[in-house]
Protein backbone atom coordinates (compact mmCIF):
# COMPACT_ATOMS: atom_id res chain seq x y z
CA UNK A 1 0.00 0.00 0.00
CA UNK A 2 1.40 3.23 -0.93
CA UNK A 3 1.92 6.71 1.39
CA UNK A 4 -1.71 7.94 -0.17
CA UNK A 5 -3.70 4.63 1.13
CA UNK A 6 -3.70 3.45 -2.55
CA UNK A 7 -3.06 -0.50 -3.45
CA UNK A 8 0.06 -0.65 -5.65
CA UNK A 9 0.92 -3.34 -7.75
CA UNK A 10 3.05 -5.81 -5.90
CA UNK A 11 6.71 -6.51 -7.68
CA UNK A 12 7.61 -9.35 -10.07
CA UNK A 13 10.29 -11.43 -9.30
CA UNK A 14 13.65 -11.92 -11.04
CA UNK A 15 12.77 -14.93 -12.91
CA UNK A 16 9.43 -13.21 -14.32
CA UNK A 17 11.16 -10.79 -16.10
CA UNK A 18 12.47 -10.56 -19.83
CA UNK A 19 15.99 -9.36 -18.99
CA UNK A 20 18.27 -10.29 -16.22
CA UNK A 21 20.79 -9.02 -15.17
CA UNK A 22 24.05 -11.21 -14.41
CA UNK A 23 26.51 -9.09 -11.98
CA UNK A 24 29.83 -10.78 -10.78
CA UNK A 25 30.47 -9.58 -7.29
CA UNK A 26 34.10 -10.85 -7.44
CA UNK A 27 34.95 -9.13 -10.80
CA UNK A 28 32.99 -5.65 -9.86
CA UNK A 29 34.74 -2.67 -8.18
CA UNK A 30 31.63 -0.59 -7.46
CA UNK A 31 32.68 2.56 -9.92
CA UNK A 32 28.74 2.71 -9.92
CA UNK A 33 29.10 3.52 -14.08
CA UNK A 34 26.43 0.72 -14.56
CA UNK A 35 23.54 2.03 -12.03
CA UNK A 36 24.57 5.57 -13.93
CA UNK A 37 23.79 5.06 -17.32
CA UNK A 38 20.91 2.20 -17.24
CA UNK A 39 18.38 4.55 -18.88
CA UNK A 40 15.16 2.81 -16.86
CA UNK A 41 17.19 3.18 -13.81
CA UNK A 42 17.07 -0.88 -13.24
CA UNK A 43 20.09 -1.05 -11.18
CA UNK A 44 21.02 0.25 -7.80
CA UNK A 45 23.36 -0.04 -5.62
CA UNK A 46 22.14 -2.20 -2.54
CA UNK A 47 23.32 -3.80 0.88
CA UNK A 48 23.29 -7.33 0.62
CA UNK A 49 23.66 -9.91 3.86
CA UNK A 50 24.78 -13.27 3.77
CA UNK A 51 24.84 -16.22 6.25
CA UNK A 52 27.27 -18.23 6.87
CA UNK A 53 25.82 -22.01 9.40
CA UNK A 54 28.95 -22.86 11.76
CA UNK A 55 28.84 -26.49 12.62
CA UNK A 56 30.59 -27.37 15.00
CA UNK A 57 32.90 -30.49 15.01
CA UNK A 58 32.04 -32.58 18.41
CA UNK A 59 28.35 -33.40 19.34
CA UNK A 60 28.50 -31.01 22.62
CA UNK A 61 28.65 -27.75 19.94
CA UNK A 62 26.38 -25.49 19.41
CA UNK A 63 25.10 -24.50 15.72
CA UNK A 64 25.73 -20.96 14.93
CA UNK A 65 24.60 -18.78 12.46
CA UNK A 66 26.95 -15.69 11.35
CA UNK A 67 26.42 -12.74 9.53
CA UNK A 68 28.12 -10.32 6.93
CA UNK A 69 27.29 -7.38 5.16
CA UNK A 70 28.59 -6.88 1.63
CA UNK A 71 28.00 -4.20 -1.41
CA UNK A 72 27.01 -4.83 -4.43
CA UNK A 73 24.33 -4.20 -7.40
CA UNK A 74 20.89 -5.38 -6.83
CA UNK A 75 18.17 -5.15 -9.84
CA UNK A 76 14.97 -3.52 -9.27
CA UNK A 77 11.75 -5.90 -9.61
CA UNK A 78 9.03 -3.16 -11.02
CA UNK A 79 7.64 -3.21 -14.22
CA UNK A 80 8.42 0.21 -14.91
CA UNK A 81 11.88 -0.36 -13.98
CA UNK A 82 12.47 -3.60 -15.87
CA UNK A 83 15.68 -3.79 -17.94
CA UNK A 84 15.21 -3.48 -21.76
CA UNK A 85 18.73 -5.68 -22.51
CA UNK A 86 20.72 -2.51 -24.02
CA UNK A 87 23.39 -3.32 -22.42
CA UNK A 88 24.78 -0.01 -22.06
CA UNK A 89 25.38 -1.50 -18.44
CA UNK A 90 28.24 -3.72 -20.04
CA UNK A 91 29.44 -1.61 -22.55
CA UNK A 92 30.90 1.22 -19.39
CA UNK A 93 32.03 -1.57 -17.08
CA UNK A 94 35.56 -1.55 -16.96
CA UNK A 95 35.90 -5.01 -15.50
CA UNK A 96 33.17 -7.26 -17.70
CA UNK A 97 31.68 -7.54 -14.46
CA UNK A 98 27.75 -7.03 -15.98
CA UNK A 99 25.72 -8.22 -18.54
CA UNK A 100 21.84 -8.43 -19.06
CA UNK A 101 20.62 -11.73 -20.11
CA UNK A 102 17.41 -12.79 -22.03
CA UNK A 103 15.07 -14.52 -19.98
CA UNK A 104 13.04 -16.69 -22.62
CA UNK A 105 11.13 -18.41 -19.50
CA UNK A 106 9.46 -15.20 -18.63
CA UNK A 107 5.50 -15.42 -18.43
CA UNK A 108 4.78 -12.67 -16.24
CA UNK A 109 5.98 -9.16 -16.92
CA UNK A 110 3.34 -9.23 -20.01
CA UNK A 111 0.59 -8.90 -17.04
CA UNK A 112 1.91 -6.03 -15.43
CA UNK A 113 2.80 -3.37 -18.06
CA UNK A 114 -0.52 -1.71 -17.64
CA UNK A 115 0.09 0.19 -14.41
CA UNK A 116 -2.11 2.97 -13.79
CA UNK A 117 -4.23 1.85 -16.29
CA UNK A 118 -2.02 3.08 -19.29
CA UNK A 119 -1.33 0.16 -21.80
CA UNK A 120 1.85 -0.25 -22.56
CA UNK A 121 3.43 1.77 -25.78
CA UNK A 122 7.09 1.19 -27.04
CA UNK A 123 9.18 2.11 -30.18
CA UNK A 124 10.85 0.25 -32.43
CA UNK A 125 8.56 -2.55 -34.31
CA UNK A 126 6.56 -5.99 -33.88
CA UNK A 127 8.66 -8.73 -32.95
CA UNK A 128 10.53 -11.36 -35.26
CA UNK A 129 9.18 -14.78 -34.85
CA UNK A 130 11.64 -16.37 -38.16
CA UNK A 131 12.06 -15.37 -41.53
CA UNK A 132 9.78 -13.36 -43.37
CA UNK A 133 8.58 -13.68 -46.94
CA UNK A 134 10.57 -10.94 -48.28
CA UNK A 135 13.65 -12.91 -46.64
CA UNK A 136 12.62 -16.06 -48.17
CA UNK A 137 12.28 -15.23 -51.49
CA UNK A 138 14.77 -16.32 -54.11
CA UNK A 139 16.58 -14.78 -57.22
CA UNK A 140 16.18 -17.71 -59.60
CA UNK A 141 16.20 -16.14 -63.11
CA UNK A 142 20.48 -16.37 -63.31
CA UNK A 143 21.71 -15.69 -67.27
CA UNK A 144 23.77 -18.49 -68.55
CA UNK A 145 24.01 -18.54 -72.20
CA UNK A 146 20.59 -17.51 -72.57
CA UNK A 147 21.13 -13.46 -72.14
CA UNK A 148 24.22 -12.01 -71.48
CA UNK A 149 25.22 -11.86 -68.02
CA UNK A 150 26.67 -8.33 -66.81
CA UNK A 151 29.87 -7.69 -64.52
CA UNK A 152 28.50 -6.24 -61.34
CA UNK A 153 32.42 -5.55 -60.35
CA UNK A 154 32.97 -3.65 -63.49
CA UNK A 155 30.13 -2.86 -65.54
CA UNK A 156 28.54 0.15 -65.49
CA UNK A 157 24.89 0.28 -64.12
CA UNK A 158 22.37 3.09 -64.11
CA UNK A 159 20.50 2.54 -60.63
CA UNK A 160 18.08 5.19 -60.58
CA UNK A 161 14.22 5.24 -60.59
CA UNK A 162 11.29 7.97 -61.39
CA UNK A 163 9.38 9.90 -58.59
CA UNK A 164 6.58 11.56 -60.64
CA UNK A 165 3.64 10.86 -62.96
CA UNK A 166 5.45 9.65 -66.29
CA UNK A 167 3.00 10.20 -69.20
CA UNK A 168 3.42 8.39 -71.98
CA UNK A 169 5.85 9.89 -74.08
CA UNK A 170 3.53 10.55 -77.46
CA UNK A 171 1.42 12.30 -74.48
CA UNK A 172 4.25 14.20 -73.12
CA UNK A 173 5.59 15.12 -76.17
CA UNK A 174 2.03 16.52 -77.12
CA UNK A 175 1.52 18.62 -74.07
CA UNK A 176 5.29 20.41 -74.63
CA UNK A 177 4.33 21.15 -78.26
CA UNK A 178 1.35 22.93 -77.10
CA UNK A 179 2.75 24.86 -73.72
CA UNK A 180 0.35 22.40 -71.58
CA UNK A 181 1.56 21.26 -67.99
CA UNK A 182 3.49 18.09 -67.65
CA UNK A 183 3.86 16.47 -64.35
CA UNK A 184 6.90 17.32 -62.61
CA UNK A 185 9.22 14.26 -62.48
CA UNK A 186 12.20 13.28 -60.40
CA UNK A 187 15.17 11.33 -61.07
CA UNK A 188 16.24 9.69 -57.65
CA UNK A 189 17.89 6.88 -56.14
CA UNK A 190 15.77 3.96 -55.35
CA UNK A 191 16.37 3.73 -51.64
CA UNK A 192 15.07 6.47 -49.77
CA UNK A 193 15.41 7.27 -46.07
CA UNK A 194 11.81 7.13 -44.65
CA UNK A 195 10.21 9.71 -42.14
CA UNK A 196 11.84 10.18 -39.06
CA UNK A 197 10.98 13.12 -38.05
CA UNK A 198 13.26 15.96 -36.11
CA UNK A 199 12.03 15.64 -32.75
CA UNK A 200 11.54 11.70 -33.03
CA UNK A 201 14.66 11.64 -34.10
CA UNK A 202 17.74 13.85 -32.30
CA UNK A 203 19.44 16.80 -33.21
CA UNK A 204 22.76 15.20 -33.87
CA UNK A 205 21.44 12.45 -35.40
CA UNK A 206 19.12 14.33 -37.59
CA UNK A 207 22.01 16.44 -38.62
CA UNK A 208 24.27 13.33 -39.49
CA UNK A 209 21.65 11.93 -41.71
CA UNK A 210 21.12 15.38 -43.52
CA UNK A 211 25.10 15.37 -43.80
CA UNK A 212 25.50 11.95 -45.08
CA UNK A 213 22.80 12.58 -48.00
CA UNK A 214 23.99 15.81 -48.88
CA UNK A 215 27.45 13.98 -49.12
CA UNK A 216 26.04 11.07 -51.32
CA UNK A 217 24.71 14.00 -53.80
CA UNK A 218 27.59 16.24 -53.74
CA UNK A 219 30.50 13.92 -54.01
CA UNK A 220 29.08 10.39 -54.80
CA UNK A 221 26.76 11.60 -57.71
CA UNK A 222 23.59 9.49 -56.03
CA UNK A 223 20.82 11.38 -55.85
CA UNK A 224 19.82 9.50 -52.51
CA UNK A 225 16.22 11.25 -51.03
CA UNK A 226 15.40 11.36 -47.32
CA UNK A 227 11.83 12.18 -46.00
CA UNK A 228 11.47 14.36 -43.09
CA UNK A 229 8.15 12.96 -41.34
CA UNK A 230 5.70 14.85 -39.44
CA UNK A 231 7.01 17.66 -37.62
CA UNK A 232 8.73 20.37 -40.00
CA UNK A 233 12.67 20.42 -40.35
CA UNK A 234 14.54 23.31 -39.19
CA UNK A 235 14.38 26.85 -41.27
CA UNK A 236 17.55 26.98 -42.16
CA UNK A 237 17.35 23.56 -43.94
CA UNK A 238 13.91 25.03 -45.70
CA UNK A 239 16.55 28.29 -46.56
CA UNK A 240 18.76 26.31 -48.30
CA UNK A 241 19.96 24.74 -51.11
CA UNK A 242 19.81 20.98 -49.63
CA UNK A 243 16.42 20.85 -49.46
CA UNK A 244 16.27 19.62 -52.89
CA UNK A 245 17.56 16.59 -51.88
CA UNK A 246 14.58 16.29 -49.05
CA UNK A 247 10.86 14.72 -49.06
CA UNK A 248 8.39 17.01 -46.97
CA UNK A 249 6.02 15.14 -45.10
CA UNK A 250 2.69 16.40 -44.04
CA UNK A 251 0.89 14.37 -41.90
CA UNK A 252 -2.89 14.79 -40.19
CA UNK A 253 -1.01 17.36 -37.31
CA UNK A 254 0.07 19.65 -39.86
CA UNK A 255 2.88 20.16 -37.19
CA UNK A 256 6.15 22.10 -38.29
CA UNK A 257 3.55 23.59 -41.67
CA UNK A 258 3.21 26.69 -40.86
CA UNK A 259 7.08 26.95 -40.90
CA UNK A 260 7.07 25.68 -44.34
CA UNK A 261 4.58 27.57 -45.65
CA UNK A 262 5.55 30.82 -44.55
CA UNK A 263 9.36 29.61 -46.01
CA UNK A 264 8.37 29.25 -49.24
CA UNK A 265 8.78 32.67 -50.94
CA UNK A 266 12.26 32.47 -49.20
CA UNK A 267 12.92 28.92 -50.65
CA UNK A 268 16.33 29.02 -52.99
CA UNK A 269 15.20 25.50 -54.47
CA UNK A 270 12.09 23.46 -54.47
CA UNK A 271 12.02 19.96 -52.22
CA UNK A 272 12.11 16.87 -54.29
CA UNK A 273 8.36 16.39 -53.42
CA UNK A 274 5.81 16.33 -50.99
CA UNK A 275 4.47 13.15 -49.44
CA UNK A 276 1.04 13.41 -47.58
CA UNK A 277 0.91 10.99 -44.50
CA UNK A 278 -3.00 9.38 -44.34
CA UNK A 279 -1.57 6.42 -42.57
CA UNK A 280 1.62 4.22 -41.54
CA UNK A 281 2.51 0.50 -41.18
CA UNK A 282 3.38 0.23 -37.55
CA UNK A 283 0.14 1.58 -36.42
CA UNK A 284 -2.74 1.75 -39.06
CA UNK A 285 -5.63 3.61 -38.67
CA UNK A 286 -4.00 5.42 -36.42
CA UNK A 287 -1.56 9.09 -36.20
CA UNK A 288 1.47 10.12 -35.35
CA UNK A 289 2.37 10.56 -32.00
CA UNK A 290 5.73 12.37 -30.11
CA UNK A 291 5.33 11.69 -25.80
CA UNK A 292 5.77 14.70 -24.24
CA UNK A 293 9.12 13.60 -22.82
CA UNK A 294 10.44 14.58 -26.04
CA UNK A 295 8.68 18.17 -26.93
CA UNK A 296 11.24 20.40 -25.57
CA UNK A 297 11.60 24.39 -26.39
CA UNK A 298 13.27 23.88 -29.71
CA UNK A 299 11.01 21.01 -31.04
CA UNK A 300 7.53 22.60 -29.63
CA UNK A 301 9.28 25.67 -31.38
CA UNK A 302 9.28 24.29 -35.02
CA UNK A 303 6.16 22.84 -34.39
CA UNK A 304 4.40 25.45 -33.03
CA UNK A 305 3.22 23.85 -29.79
CA UNK A 306 3.50 24.74 -25.82
CA UNK A 307 6.41 22.57 -24.34
CA UNK A 308 6.34 19.49 -22.59
CA UNK A 309 3.01 18.58 -23.99
CA UNK A 310 2.39 14.69 -26.07
CA UNK A 311 1.56 15.57 -29.79
CA UNK A 312 -1.10 13.11 -30.94
CA UNK A 313 -1.99 13.13 -34.70
CA UNK A 314 -5.65 12.65 -35.78
CA UNK A 315 -6.35 9.24 -37.38
CA UNK A 316 -6.93 11.29 -40.67
CA UNK A 317 -6.90 14.85 -41.98
CA UNK A 318 -9.66 16.49 -40.22
CA UNK A 319 -11.08 18.16 -43.35
CA UNK A 320 -11.31 15.20 -45.71
CA UNK A 321 -13.59 12.70 -45.69
CA UNK A 322 -13.25 10.31 -48.99
CA UNK A 323 -10.73 9.74 -51.46
CA UNK A 324 -11.79 12.32 -53.88
CA UNK A 325 -12.18 15.05 -51.38
CA UNK A 326 -7.90 14.12 -49.96
CA UNK A 327 -7.22 14.35 -53.75
CA UNK A 328 -8.70 17.38 -54.45
CA UNK A 329 -7.83 19.41 -51.37
CA UNK A 330 -3.98 18.10 -50.23
CA UNK A 331 -3.14 16.72 -53.68
CA UNK A 332 -3.98 19.50 -55.88
CA UNK A 333 -3.87 22.35 -52.91
CA UNK A 334 -0.08 21.20 -52.49
CA UNK A 335 0.97 21.02 -55.72
CA UNK A 336 -0.59 24.37 -56.14
CA UNK A 337 1.87 25.98 -53.15
CA UNK A 338 4.91 25.11 -55.55
CA UNK A 339 3.06 26.07 -59.01
CA UNK A 340 2.42 22.54 -59.94
CA UNK A 341 6.34 22.09 -59.88
CA UNK A 342 6.58 19.37 -57.11
CA UNK A 343 5.58 15.68 -57.28
CA UNK A 344 2.57 15.34 -54.48
CA UNK A 345 2.14 11.51 -53.39
CA UNK A 346 0.05 10.19 -50.22
CA UNK A 347 1.61 7.52 -48.16
CA UNK A 348 -0.74 4.86 -46.46
CA UNK A 349 -1.07 1.70 -44.57
CA UNK A 350 -1.02 -1.41 -46.62
CA UNK A 351 -4.63 -2.92 -46.11
CA UNK A 352 -7.46 -4.22 -47.84
CA UNK A 353 -8.48 -0.46 -49.12
CA UNK A 354 -5.34 -0.21 -50.75
CA UNK A 355 -6.57 -1.02 -53.75
CA UNK A 356 -9.34 1.45 -53.63
CA UNK A 357 -6.94 4.41 -52.58
CA UNK A 358 -5.34 3.42 -55.87
CA UNK A 359 -7.64 3.52 -58.21
CA UNK A 360 -8.84 6.83 -57.27
CA UNK A 361 -5.51 7.81 -58.08
CA UNK A 362 -5.04 6.93 -61.37
CA UNK A 363 -7.95 8.71 -62.58
CA UNK A 364 -6.24 12.13 -60.83
CA UNK A 365 -3.37 13.88 -63.31
CA UNK A 366 -2.19 15.21 -60.12
CA UNK A 367 -0.82 12.29 -58.02
CA UNK A 368 2.74 11.60 -58.54
CA UNK A 369 2.64 7.78 -57.21
CA UNK A 370 1.56 6.27 -54.21
CA UNK A 371 3.68 4.83 -51.03
CA UNK A 372 2.57 2.00 -49.21
CA UNK A 373 3.61 0.96 -45.48
CA UNK A 374 3.67 -2.58 -44.58
CA UNK A 375 3.05 -4.17 -40.98
CA UNK A 376 6.64 -4.51 -40.42
CA UNK A 377 7.44 -1.06 -40.31
CA UNK A 378 8.98 1.19 -37.59
CA UNK A 379 7.72 3.58 -35.45
CA UNK A 380 8.74 6.10 -32.49
CA UNK A 381 5.71 5.46 -30.30
CA UNK A 382 3.15 2.44 -30.38
CA UNK A 383 0.81 0.63 -28.64
CA UNK A 384 1.45 -2.57 -28.35
CA UNK A 385 -1.90 -3.81 -29.55
CA UNK A 386 -1.46 -2.14 -32.84
CA UNK A 387 2.60 -2.85 -33.93
CA UNK A 388 1.64 -6.70 -33.34
CA UNK A 389 -2.14 -7.29 -33.90
CA UNK A 390 -2.46 -4.75 -36.62
CA UNK A 391 -1.50 -4.30 -40.39
CA UNK A 392 -1.12 -6.07 -43.54
CA UNK A 393 2.61 -7.50 -44.98
CA UNK A 394 3.90 -5.37 -47.54
CA UNK A 395 4.74 -7.87 -50.16
CA UNK A 396 1.06 -8.94 -50.78
CA UNK A 397 -0.43 -5.22 -51.16
CA UNK A 398 2.39 -3.99 -52.78
CA UNK A 399 1.60 -7.09 -55.67
CA UNK A 400 -2.50 -5.94 -55.72
CA UNK A 401 -1.32 -2.85 -56.30
CA UNK A 402 0.68 -3.42 -59.06
CA UNK A 403 -0.82 -6.21 -61.02
CA UNK A 404 -3.88 -3.42 -60.95
CA UNK A 405 -1.66 -1.11 -62.64
CA UNK A 406 -0.66 -3.91 -65.36
CA UNK A 407 -4.47 -4.70 -65.84
CA UNK A 408 -5.04 -0.95 -66.74
CA UNK A 409 -1.84 0.19 -68.62
CA UNK A 410 -0.31 2.05 -66.31
CA UNK A 411 2.28 0.22 -64.23
CA UNK A 412 5.15 2.85 -66.16
CA UNK A 413 2.92 6.11 -65.67
CA UNK A 414 2.26 5.76 -61.44
CA UNK A 415 5.36 4.73 -59.28
CA UNK A 416 4.58 2.74 -56.11
CA UNK A 417 6.82 3.21 -52.87
CA UNK A 418 6.82 -0.01 -50.69
CA UNK A 419 8.13 0.43 -47.02
CA UNK A 420 7.81 -1.38 -43.62
CA UNK A 421 10.07 -4.41 -42.53
CA UNK A 422 12.71 -3.73 -45.37
CA UNK A 423 15.90 -4.48 -44.12
CA UNK A 424 14.35 -6.06 -40.92
CA UNK A 425 16.73 -9.43 -40.07
CA UNK A 426 19.72 -7.63 -42.04
CA UNK A 427 18.56 -8.17 -46.03
CA UNK A 428 18.48 -4.90 -46.85
CA UNK A 429 19.45 -5.34 -50.56
CA UNK A 430 17.80 -8.46 -50.98
CA UNK A 431 14.33 -7.13 -49.91
CA UNK A 432 14.45 -4.02 -51.44
CA UNK A 433 15.52 -6.24 -55.07
CA UNK A 434 12.41 -8.57 -54.20
CA UNK A 435 10.44 -5.75 -53.80
CA UNK A 436 11.41 -3.76 -56.73
CA UNK A 437 10.42 -7.42 -58.62
CA UNK A 438 7.15 -7.17 -57.03
CA UNK A 439 6.10 -4.28 -58.82
CA UNK A 440 8.05 -0.93 -56.51
CA UNK A 441 9.84 1.93 -58.29
CA UNK A 442 11.53 2.67 -55.00
CA UNK A 443 11.69 1.47 -51.52
CA UNK A 444 11.73 3.50 -47.91
CA UNK A 445 13.22 2.44 -44.76
CA UNK A 446 14.10 3.75 -41.34
CA UNK A 447 15.02 1.83 -38.68
CA UNK A 448 17.63 0.21 -40.41
CA UNK A 449 19.42 3.27 -40.49
CA UNK A 450 19.13 4.00 -37.13
CA UNK A 451 21.03 0.09 -36.83
CA UNK A 452 24.04 0.56 -39.66
CA UNK A 453 24.27 4.58 -39.43
CA UNK A 454 23.97 4.73 -35.47
CA UNK A 455 24.37 1.71 -33.33
CA UNK A 456 20.63 1.40 -32.24
CA UNK A 457 20.52 -1.50 -30.03
CA UNK A 458 16.93 -1.93 -30.19
CA UNK A 459 15.55 -5.34 -32.27
CA UNK A 460 12.57 -7.15 -32.86
CA UNK A 461 13.01 -9.60 -29.84
CA UNK A 462 11.61 -6.68 -27.60
CA UNK A 463 15.06 -5.65 -26.66
CA UNK A 464 15.54 -2.13 -25.52
CA UNK A 465 12.59 0.03 -27.69
CA UNK A 466 12.43 3.20 -25.48
CA UNK A 467 11.94 5.23 -28.20
CA UNK A 468 9.07 7.07 -27.25
CA UNK A 469 10.18 7.86 -23.57
CA UNK A 470 13.20 9.86 -24.48
CA UNK A 471 15.57 7.80 -22.28
CA UNK A 472 17.51 6.48 -25.60
CA UNK A 473 20.87 5.23 -24.56
CA UNK A 474 22.87 6.02 -27.85
CA UNK A 475 21.25 9.39 -28.20
CA UNK A 476 19.35 8.72 -31.53
CA UNK A 477 15.83 8.99 -30.10
CA UNK A 478 16.21 11.52 -27.34
CA UNK A 479 15.96 15.44 -27.14
CA UNK A 480 18.14 15.42 -23.97
CA UNK A 481 21.11 17.14 -24.52
CA UNK A 482 23.02 14.13 -22.07
CA UNK A 483 21.80 11.44 -24.35
CA UNK A 484 22.08 13.05 -27.44
CA UNK A 485 25.56 14.48 -27.25
CA UNK A 486 26.90 11.05 -27.05
CA UNK A 487 26.26 10.64 -30.82
CA UNK A 488 28.69 11.70 -33.10
CA UNK A 489 26.72 13.52 -36.20
CA UNK A 490 30.27 13.40 -38.61
CA UNK A 491 30.24 9.85 -37.38
CA UNK A 492 26.77 9.13 -38.55
CA UNK A 493 27.47 10.51 -41.64
CA UNK A 494 30.14 8.38 -42.56
CA UNK A 495 28.00 5.30 -41.45
CA UNK A 496 25.12 6.43 -43.95
CA UNK A 497 27.70 6.71 -46.90
CA UNK A 498 29.27 3.59 -46.01
CA UNK A 499 25.52 1.76 -46.11
CA UNK A 500 24.60 2.93 -49.32
CA UNK A 501 27.71 2.26 -51.29
CA UNK A 502 27.83 -1.40 -49.72
CA UNK A 503 23.56 -1.19 -50.57
CA UNK A 504 24.88 -0.42 -53.62
CA UNK A 505 27.19 -3.21 -54.73
CA UNK A 506 24.86 -5.96 -53.14
CA UNK A 507 22.34 -4.30 -55.47
CA UNK A 508 24.12 -4.56 -58.35
CA UNK A 509 25.26 -8.18 -57.36
CA UNK A 510 21.76 -9.26 -57.51
CA UNK A 511 20.56 -7.23 -61.00
CA UNK A 512 23.86 -8.06 -62.76
CA UNK A 513 22.88 -11.58 -63.73
CA UNK A 514 19.41 -10.62 -64.82
CA UNK A 515 21.16 -8.77 -67.72
CA UNK A 516 20.01 -5.83 -66.47
CA UNK A 517 21.96 -2.35 -66.52
CA UNK A 518 19.89 0.83 -67.63
CA UNK A 519 17.03 -0.04 -65.97
CA UNK A 520 16.02 -0.94 -62.19
CA UNK A 521 13.89 -4.85 -63.07
CA UNK A 522 10.59 -3.41 -61.85
CA UNK A 523 7.64 -5.98 -62.01
CA UNK A 524 10.08 -8.60 -62.75
CA UNK A 525 8.68 -11.03 -60.81
CA UNK A 526 9.65 -14.32 -63.21
CA UNK A 527 12.95 -13.77 -61.82
CA UNK A 528 11.27 -14.47 -58.00
CA UNK A 529 10.94 -17.67 -56.19
CA UNK A 530 10.05 -18.92 -53.00
CA UNK A 531 9.60 -22.53 -51.31
CA UNK A 532 5.87 -22.00 -50.26
CA UNK A 533 3.32 -23.08 -52.17
CA UNK A 534 0.78 -20.62 -51.34
CA UNK A 535 3.07 -17.54 -51.02
CA UNK A 536 3.73 -18.49 -55.02
CA UNK A 537 0.31 -18.51 -55.60
CA UNK A 538 -0.38 -15.14 -53.40
CA UNK A 539 2.42 -13.53 -55.36
CA UNK A 540 2.46 -14.69 -58.56
CA UNK A 541 5.91 -16.16 -58.54
CA UNK A 542 7.59 -19.36 -58.81
CA UNK A 543 6.77 -22.10 -56.40
CA UNK A 544 10.06 -23.93 -55.64
CA UNK A 545 11.24 -27.14 -53.60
Amino acid sequence: MSANGTITPSSLSIKDLHWQIDWNKDACTLCGQCTAVCPVKALELGVFRKRRVDIPMGLSGKVENRFSLFYGIRQKTEPKHACIGCAMCSQVCPNDAILPRRNDEADKQRYHTDQGGQPLKRGGRRKSEGAGILDRIKFTRISMLTDPALDAGRHEFDIKTLLGRVLPPKEQIQRQMKGEWVPPVREIYPLVIGGMSFGALSPTMWEGLQMGVAYLNEELGMPVRICTGEGGCPPRLLRSEFLKYVILQVASGYFGWDEIIHAIPEMKVDPCAIEIKYGQGAKPGDGGLLMWHKVNKLIAAIRGVPTGVSLPSPPTHQTQYSIEESVAKMIQSMSMAWNFRVPVYPKISASSTSLAVLNNLTRNPYAAGLAIDGEDGGTGAAYNVSMNHMGHPIASSLRDCYKTLVEIGMENELPLSAGGGIGKNGNLAANAASLIMLGASMVQTGKYVMQAAAGCVGSEADRCNVCNLGICPKGITSQDPRLYRRLDPEHVAQRVVDMYVSFDTELKKIIAPLGRSTSLPIGMSDALGIDDRDAAERLDIKYMV
